[in-house]
């Protein structure tokens, strides 16, 4: 039991104001804030339960198998017997998994013997194909309703396990259908992804054909999310238990929230993302849900053979991809909030890079440079750039997807509506908020975004009007609506991906050379080796962002009073404690750590 102990690491509240700021980073990761009952223990005696233990997103985190191996023994010691089932999301995220194209996932699976997954929108990353080949090796039941392919079912639906002591628990599979936007839409051409009330329709039909079947229990084993661009279309899994019945539990990924029910109680589990947790559901003799909960992977014990197949892999990529090739002098953000929601240090680099490698292949554009804008989706952005020695492997993170760089021609009107889409639902976060480089544009939150007709084959609205969205210069020219122009991007942006669906009908050219190699080569010969604190210790503050809490004016400057702190600061100032990190990179050369700020200093603050 031991091992059990002390999982939970709560943060303190101190009196010192440094480790509020510190405590208050922890609320920027958690803004969706749903009901999660996180427990350090377990009982002793599990004789005659069923224990479902759970994980999704896992991203490539293969470490974590290790750590459900042994959990799952913990409570087979104590009686129980154990189904353990995913929710998808495991073929891509960390070159563990990316460079076998997802298939040592499964090896991974197979290894700690699973039982049942289903599909998420990342396991079509590398194309339809590729996951028929990957899941020819999976020893577990793969399920997934809402995937049509010429208007029939291409996964079985739904699995009904029956236990030892008789119990029969059935599992329905569900996937977003944000997967034909979330992934390049060539992955998934030819499937159709059903939506809204089609989803609802279709869980439906499979939960009453599992009833017929006498089922003890139905439990929806989903990949569909609580987040706010998923629920703006009625595809969350909150919206789907409302209008169905008959699901005990749903198990959830897809939105990386950390939750055990929703706001309203209604009985969704998730664990969040890279086995920070694992999800525990009990049941009962009579095949009743009696408790269920998260618990953290800190200091659980690992099982040895599985921790061997994942040192393989391991040792096996490290090998190419854990050498040093540079340094940087400041961490680049890997936040998904911070990515999906305003300007960041790590959208600046890339995007810079992408201009860098435009301007190295000037015979290929139509334009001249002064036209060229870099793009790229802060969902894309998948990972920090550490502090200190970077590796192949560290950007192999940041940009897993194998994307490739692509030339897009636009009109002036053409890049008004991308922006105004890729922002609809901004200052929630959305994976297709712009990233950019070479363009300074305003954008208006406390406008209603105009939703249109929806794109074709995407979860998204066209705008029906520019409402929110400002365009102000491209490299310090006045915007022209009718001019063209042309984005340094990716093979994701240039086929319609997110909500960028217009760009599928442009002229684009696909240069073939991999995004993360682009990356590293503007750091290697352009920046020298070297990411400076000068350079990108601080966003370039291209976009300016109004929102509801916005003052008609701040002060250029502040003096830091006894007590005071960056989040206490940015309250004060901008009536909104999470843009103290903008305080923060507008004063790196007088602030080395944000946790110490002291009287007398004079601060810049940004508009």
């Amino acid at each position: 039991m031991n091992h059990f102990r002390n999982i939970l690491h709560k943060t303190t509240y101190l009196l010192l104001c440094t480790f509020v700021l510190f405590s208050s980073l922890l609320k920027i990761e958690a803004l969706e804030n749903y009901p999660a009952d996180i427990r350090s223990e377990i009982s002793d005696d599990y004789t005659g339960k069923t224990i479902i233990l759970h994980s999704n997103d896992i991203h490539g985190a293969i470490d974590g198998y290790a750590v459900i191996a042994g959990l799952r023994e913990e409570f087979e010691d104590r009686g129980a017997e154990v189904i353990v089932v995913d929710a998808g999301d495991y073929f891509q995220g960390d070159p563990y998994v990316n460079q076998s194209l997802g298939s040592d996932a499964v090896t991974m699976m197979n290894a700690v013997g699973y039982q049942i997954s289903t599909l998420g929108n990342h396991e079509f990353d590398y194309g339809y194909t590729q996951v028929k080949e990957n899941l020819k090796d999976a020893k577990f039941a793969v399920i997934c309703a809402n995937i049509l392919e010429d208007g029939k079912e291409v996964f079985e639906p739904w699995t009904i396990y029956k236990t030892s002591s008789g119990l029969k628990i059935g599992f329905l599979g569900l996937v977003t259908p944000e997967t034909k936007t979330k992934s390049r839409p060539s992955n998934t051409a030819g499937l159709t992804f059903l939506a809204g009330k089609d989803l609802a329709e279709c869980a439906q039909k499979h939960i009453h054909s599992m009833q017929e079947q006498n089922t003890d229990l139905i439990i929806g084993l989903c990949h569909l999310g609580v987040s706010a661009e998923s629920i703006t279309e009625g595809n969350s899994s909150l919206d789907l238990y409302h209008q169905i019945q008959g699901l005990d539990m749903i198990i959830d990924g897809h939105s990386h929230t950390v939750m055990t029910e929703g706001n309203s109680h209604e009985p969704i589990q998730s664990t969040g993302t890279k086995f920070s947790n694992v999800g525990v559901i009990v049941i009962d003799e009579q095949g009743n849900i009696e408790d269920h909960y998260l618990i953290p992977t800190d200091n659980l014990r690992k099982d040895e053979y599985v921790m061997s197949v994942a040192q393989d892999i391991k040792a096996r990529i490290n090998a190419e991809y854990n050498v040093k090739f540079a340094y940087s002098e400041i961490e680049l953000e890997g936040s998904g909030l911070i990515n999906r929601t305003q300007e960041s240090n790590s959208g600046n680099l890339i995007t810079d890079a992408f201009l860098w490698y435009a301007q190295n292949h000037k015979e290929l554009l139509p334009v001249p440079m002064e036209d060229v804008v870099g793009l790229v989706n802060g969902g894309g952005i998948r990972g920090a750039i550490p502090r200190g020695d970077i590796t192949k492997k560290d950007i192999n993170i940041v940009q897993p997807f194998a994307n490739t760089m692509n030339f897009i021609t636009v009109t002036g009107k053409q890049l008004l509506e991308i922006l105004e889409a890729s922002t609809f639902c901004t200052p929630e976060k959305v994976g297709a908020f712009p990233q950019t480089a070479g363009i300074k544009f305003t954008l208006d939150t406390t406008k209603e975004y105009d939703a249109g007709e929806l794109y074709p084959d995407s979860t998204y609205h066209r705008p029906a009007s520019i409402q929110r969205i400002h365009i102000d210069s491209i490299h310090g020219i006045p915007f022209d609506p009718e001019k063209k122009y042309v984005l340094a991007s990716t093979n994701f942006i240039a086929e319609g991906g997110d909500t960028y669906t217009i760009l599928a009908q442009c002229d684009h050219i696909d240069t073939g050379d991999y995004t993360d190699e682009v990356i590293m080569n503007y750091i290697t010969e352009e920046l020298n080796g070297v990411i400076t604190k000068e350079k990108y210790g601080h966003i370039r503050e291209d976009m300016t962002i109004i929102t509801e809490d916005t003052p008609a004016s701040v002060p250029d400057t502040y003096i830091v009073k006894p007590g005071d702190c960056l989040w206490n600061i940015a309250v004060q100032v901008y009536n909104n404690g999470f843009l103290w990190k903008q305080i923060y990179q507008a004063n790196t050369d007088k602030i080395v750590n944000p946790s110490l700020i002291y009287p007398g200093q004079e601060l810049r603050l940004p508009a």
